[in-house]
């Protein structure tokens, strides 16, 4: 994370919009698992007001990635010029034309203004969609178990 020299402004509205801000209703399912979750225009629908209203913007920067996706950089900012951003989220896009890549940044849109915000966009389903088994070259294994992933080194926001 990152954010300016001072934030206490920007965590007074912060905790004052949290307080004012409401579930996103849960209208879309998810066809692999499905469970329900919320896209990306709810989110915007429960919080574009309450942001305003606390003198809080949201922006979202996006930026490719050669390794094939995208990195969304999601910044809370402030009307007193504070300011906090995350590390940037890279979504790996499934097909690598238009859809694939729109996909990606929806996906990491919406994951990355639930977490900055702290709204809720999925179903909890404590931990078991990680824990399905999976099948990897004849071998099961627990998804739940870390295996190592390449982090792309241009992800990387400045």
């Amino acid at each position: 994370m990152k954010n300016s020299e001072q934030i206490d402004k920007l965590a007074a509205a912060l905790a004052k919009a949290q307080g004012a801000l409401t579930s996103a209703p849960k209208q879309k399912t998810n066809p692999h698992f499905k469970s329900k979750y919320a896209d990306l225009p709810a989110l915007w629908e429960v919080s574009r007001k309450v942001l305003s209203d606390n003198g809080l913007a949201l922006l979202q920067l996006p930026r490719h990635v050669p390794e094939g996706g995208i990195c969304i950089e999601t910044v809370l900012t402030h009307s007193s010029g504070q300011w906090i951003a995350d590390d940037g989220l890279f979504v790996p896009a499934t097909k690598q034309d238009a859809q694939g890549y729109g996909s990606a940044m929806t996906y990491a849109r919406r994951y990355s203004m639930g977490a900055i915000l702290g709204l809720v966009s999925d179903e909890d389903d404590d931990g078991n969609n990680t824990r399905q088994t999976q099948q990897t070259g004849g071998a099961t294994r627990d998804a739940s178990t870390p295996t190592k992933v390449a982090v792309p080194t241009k992800a990387v926001m400045s």
